[in-house]
């Protein structure tokens, strides 16, 4: 009766391999829910992803190897403001005054930034790089708007990484080569990009967006410079220039009257 009692390993219920096994199911069914529902919009989610998630990395990478942080910040902050003509046009929301000339003092804080904290500001590959990336996020911008009034901010941001990453599949190879050589450090400033900003940021986006305008959504953008000066300042030391500063209050500025 001791030999039936006893329970054998193999008897045991694995509660972690089950608990997996069960996510791993829920996942995958709900992916023929999410597909049914953005079924009638996923050429233009996967068109937002490709444009996005894909080439507006793969130009801004390649430019900011070719010109300096302060720079390509200057120039991808044409971004807000191809949003706002864009989608003045396209997604007939107008051109309300207090959008445009909020987009035009941030940019003018934005630029304020990049010549303080740039290099090398003469036109060059680069640049031009730069500016495609601008056009790229903008008309990504300007897809997504249309299709977040009937397709969650999750799913939209899920199947536009998903597009985006196929983009992305060429380089697997020299990522994996880089990242067995690059420190653990490296490797764990590449998982927090990929889970903080791009993952829970895109969902964030994607849900106010659906919430505004896609012009006054751009717009608070310009919010980046002045919030990465400030954790530069607070997090690594580094003192910005004086006009940094300035341009920093300009971009505040801009960003208020675009939102009223």
């Amino acid at each position: 009766m001791a030999e039936l009692a006893a329970e054998t390993p193999r008897d045991r219920v694995d509660v972690p391999a089950a608990a997996a096994a069960l996510l791993a199911v829920t996942l995958w069914a709900s992916a023929f829910v999410g597909i049914r529902s953005a079924g009638h919009h996923l050429p233009l989610l996967a068109l937002c992803g490709v444009l996005w998630f894909g080439l507006y990395n793969l130009a801004l990478n390649s430019a900011e190897r070719r010109v300096d942080a302060g720079t390509a910040s200057m120039l991808v902050n044409t971004g807000p403001i191809l949003i706002a003509v864009l989608a003045g046009v396209l997604l007939r929301e107008g051109f309300p005054r207090k959008l445009l000339l909020g987009c035009a003092v941030a940019f003018a804080g934005a630029a304020l930034i990049g010549f303080a904290t740039s290099h090398h500001l003469a036109p060059s590959w680069g640049a031009l790089l730069c500016l495609a990336a601008a056009a790229l996020y903008a008309t990504a911008v300007v897809v997504q708007k249309p299709v977040l009034a009937r397709v969650s901010p999750l799913m939209v941001t899920w199947i536009a990484c998903t597009a985006g990453t196929l983009v992305c599949l060429p380089f697997v190879g020299q990522l994996w080569q880089q990242g067995s050589e690059a420190p653990a450090s490296s490797i764990g400033w590449l998982v927090y990009l990929g889970l903080a900003p791009s993952a829970i940021g895109f969902i964030a986006w994607a849900f106010a967006l659906s919430r505004t305008t896609a012009g006054r959504m751009g717009s608070t953008t310009y919010l980046v410079p002045p919030i990465a000066i400030a954790l530069g300042w607070t997090l690594l030391g580094e003192v910005p220039p004086g006009p940094a500063i300035a341009g920093g209050a300009l971009c505040l500025a801009g960003v208020a009257v675009a939102r009223r």
